[in-house]
């Protein structure tokens, strides 16, 4: 569909996704578990207890309050009296009582989850109370539960006759250029250029097809999905935000096993227990230890002072990233309690967390005043011309860093000594307490950043090849199962194992984390749900929604599937087709189906608004880096070159908070001409471009990202140094064209201008006299934040 061309526009801001998956997983994941561990006991239907008539553990309870009002007020915090109690702004109203006040850290969650409208999907007493728990029986017949079920058919059919029950015909064929401009944006994430677009027929369609598959830039479009559902990010986040220096090794990786279209039962299995798998070769080796970098990158609590609670913690978000990225799952959700919802029940969540407490991670942060929790990192094989971004130091160097590790070591064990034969002697050294304490924090402190200095050479100060990652623990243990997930308050040891909802028994070794049986588990033919998820997750990247469109939801909170039959054949074609995601894509981009036509027709909108029974092609937003990328592209800049290392590695493991002062770095930090999945990925200071466009939360599992369309994002495009700058590089590689506006049209949309277009534009060049660049500029702004430029059709 051509769009006329606007060269004054005003966007109206309308956020299009409403409060959706990733508001229900922050309360899930940050905001439940502390009301039960700290409230319940007082405020809630299961102890029997509201006092001051409050209870906690319902929507409806939370948001009528107690007898001095609402304890939340969704958006506003300071009328919220939960945020006021756990704040102890009052002396009056202080909660919990009688205990410390709650972290920084958790007031800070509080805040934000208020701030952005109190999601809650919690239901109400009542229907808790009335209605058992999801058990495993019922969970068993629920659909997603039960192994795919062969119907013979093709993608095409599976639509055809859904539209056909409903009186609906399918959408003519799109014409050519708009199929090939479709192919690119999605295979590729750049748009064909002018010369692509005249040679392309339908009759090379699956050539086409083929060629972007093998393409290198095929890996960094849909690399980039994957980082998406891993949470990618080369920061920590929360209120220690060190930066991961080594996490670029993983985006690599990604992107290398997309390309080389690694089967995804192996690509699944790699990432989870890389490290245990027979390796051939040094390469081979440090590929699969770099593949365990996915359970390494989740944010971490690095301030938390208690060792077996940091530890369950990190345990904690490696089993919720699995689940949701692999299963689309929330087995996390039944740390406190048995899941209210879906078919798990606690001695499944700690029947897991056994497998990632027997697992040591690796991610390389080192003990200083913002982090109490020594990370290290994986010494990988060397091989010849690996990238290094750490430095190397003299030889003397080190000798001095280990005579003062040394030196160090002696004054720790002297203070021990010194306590230890105070307290038998019976000496009172309490007024020393803040010598001793002072004394023994500079010791941990300096002694971390020699370790960490240590630890990226050798005994010459040659620099080594590090990562992140995990490996099996020292100790391999079974998790307690904690009540309320206290973990002050263990019950009962729980064996390792999977969810018996599944009804996949597997005996794990007992000197082993379990960890490779758990991803040949999650990838076994017998697991009716990783097929399912990944042939959805892929339709999705295709079609705007997927067949289920609660991507990262396959259980009985989410949506129902529009076209179950036709998921369960994609998930077996993915299966018998080798695990193979470049063979589904094809078949998917091959359907007429997919090279429909967006054409609106009002009788079929009126009866299926959303488009769930696919009578058309879907309009839709591009991704924040294709938006970019394609600007860099038809402004003829785009470096395709990989970025050796990237600019996080470049910056010596410092904090997020002193990257604003560093005055070396663009303000945006987008300096580069590199495509956008090389730009660093800091978690609360992303790129503007990024940011303004809805790039994944990299906190979050995210299948879907959010599309807004707000004010921000106009402003970007009209007044953003960067839009300005390809702007400009446009203008000067049309300027000397015969026709500079039918160029532009070219390169930016792959067609000529409609005769009102021609004529505006005209009009536009006719009527203003200045510089002829400083106009030819500013028209070629116009087309960058097009609606159309920024829309696959």
């Amino acid at each position: 569909m051509k769009q006329s061309l606007i060269l004054i526009f005003v966007f109206t801001g309308i956020v299009q996704s409403a409060v959706a998956g990733e508001d229900a997983a922050f309360f899930e994941t940050k905001i439940r578990p502390v009301l039960v561990k700290q409230c319940y006991e007082c405020h809630s239907v299961e102890s029997g207890k509201s006092k001051g008539g409050l209870t906690l553990d319902t929507k409806q309870g939370i948001r009528s309050g107690g007898d001095t009002g609402p304890a939340v007020v969704p958006g506003d915090a300071t009328k919220s009296l939960l945020f006021a109690a756990i704040k102890h702004s009052d002396p009056d109203l202080e909660m919990p009582p009688k205990k410390a006040r709650l972290s920084d850290a958790v007031i800070a969650d509080f805040e934000t989850w208020i701030k952005t409208g109190a999601a809650d999907p919690r239901e109400s007493a009542l229907k808790t109370a009335e209605r058992p728990p999801v058990d495993v029986e019922s969970g068993r017949k629920f659909w997603s539960y039960q192994k795919p079920k062969q119907v013979t058919g093709t993608i095409d059919g599976f639509i055809r006759a859904k539209l056909k029950e409903h009186g609906l015909e399918p959408a003519p064929a799109a014409e050519p250029v708009v199929v090939l401009r479709r192919l690119y944006l999605d295979l590729i994430g750049l748009p064909p250029t002018p010369e692509q677009a005249a040679e392309f027929s339908m009759e090379k369609l699956e050539a086409t097809v083929d060629d972007l598959l093998r393409s290198p830039r095929f890996g960094e479009r849909w690399g980039r999905h994957w980082l998406d559902v891993a949470r990618y990010a080369e920061s920590n986040g929360r209120e220690s935000n060190l930066t991961f220096p080594h996490a670029w090794r993983y985006r690599d990786y990604v992107i290398d096993a997309v390309n080389a279209d690694v089967p995804f039962d192996r690509f699944i299995t790699e990432q989870i227990a890389g490290d245990l798998l027979p390796a051939q070769g040094a390469a081979e080796r440090a590929r699969l230890l770099i593949a365990t970098s996915f359970l390494a990158l989740g944010a971490k609590g690095l301030n938390e002072m208690n060792p077996a609670q940091f530890a369950a913690d990190v345990a904690d978000e490696q089993l919720d990233t699995v689940t949701r990225a692999v299963l689309a799952s929330s087995v996390a959700c039944a740390r406190c309690h048995d899941h209210k919802t879906e078919p798990f029940r606690m001695e499944d969540y700690y029947a897991l967390a056994g497998i990632f407490k027997s697992t040591q991670t690796f991610y390389g942060n080192w003990i200083d005043s913002e982090n109490n929790n020594h990370g290290h990192l994986i010494h990988l094989p060397e091989l010849p011309g690996q990238m290094i971004p750490n430095r190397p130091v003299t030889a003397d160097r080190v000798k001095q860093l280990k005579n003062d590790l040394a030196k160090l070591n002696a004054e720790e064990i002297a203070q021990k000594v010194y306590i230890a034969k105070a307290k038998v002697e019976g000496r009172d050294i309490s007024g020393e307490f803040h010598k001793i304490l002072t004394t023994a924090i500079r010791i941990l402190w300096t002694r971390g950043g020699i370790e960490g200095q240590l630890e990226t050479v050798d005994d010459q100060g040659h620099a080594l090849p590090l990562c992140m990652g995990v490996q099996d623990a020292k100790r391999i243990q079974d998790s307690q199962l904690y009540d309320r997930g206290e973990i002050a308050h263990p019950v009962k040891p729980v064996p390792r194992g999977f969810p018996v909802v599944m009804g996949i028994n597997a005996a794990l070794p007992k000197v082993q984390s379990g960890r490779l049986e758990l991803a040949q588990w999650l990838v076994s033919r017998e697991n009716p749900l990783t097929a399912r998820v990944m042939a959805n997750r892929v339709w999705r990247h295709l079609f705007g929604a997927g067949i289920l469109r609660t991507v990262d939801n396959f259980g009985f909170s989410g949506e129902r599937p529009s076209h179950p039959e036709l998921l369960d054949h994609l998930a077996l074609r993915l299966m018998d087709g080798g695990w193979s995601v470049k063979k589904l894509i094809k078949e998917i981009v091959m359907s007429e189906t997919y090279r429909q036509a967006s054409t609106h027709r009002r009788a079929a909108f009126n009866q299926d608004p959303d488009n769930r029974l696919l009578w058309r092609a879907n309009r839709r937003r591009l991704d924040a880096e294709v938006i970019r990328d394609s600007m860099l592209a038809v402004a003829g800049v785009l470096d395709t070159s990989r970025r050796p290392g990237s600019l996080v590695a470049e910056l010596d493991g410092q904090s997020v908070s002193l990257i604003g002062f560093n005055t070396k770095l663009p303000s945006d930090l987008d300096g580069s001409k590199r495509r956008s999945i090389y730009l660093p990925v800091l978690r609360d200071h992303l790129p503007d471009v990024l940011e303004q466009f809805d790039m994944a939360n990299p906190n979050l599992v995210t299948g879907d990202r959010d599309v807004t369309n707000v004010p921000l994002q106009a402003l970007y495009l009209l007044n953003g140094p960067f839009v300005q700058e390809q702007a400009a590089a446009l203008a000067k590689r049309i300027q000397s064209s015969p026709n500079p506006v039918q160029a532009a049209f070219q390169i930016c949309f792959n067609r000529m201008p409609d005769a009102k277009e021609a004529a505006l534009a005209e009009k536009f060049f006719r009527t203003r006299s200045t510089d002829d660049l400083k106009l030819l500029l500013a028209f070629c702004q116009s087309l960058l934040a097009s609606a159309e430029f920024r829309m696959a059709d």
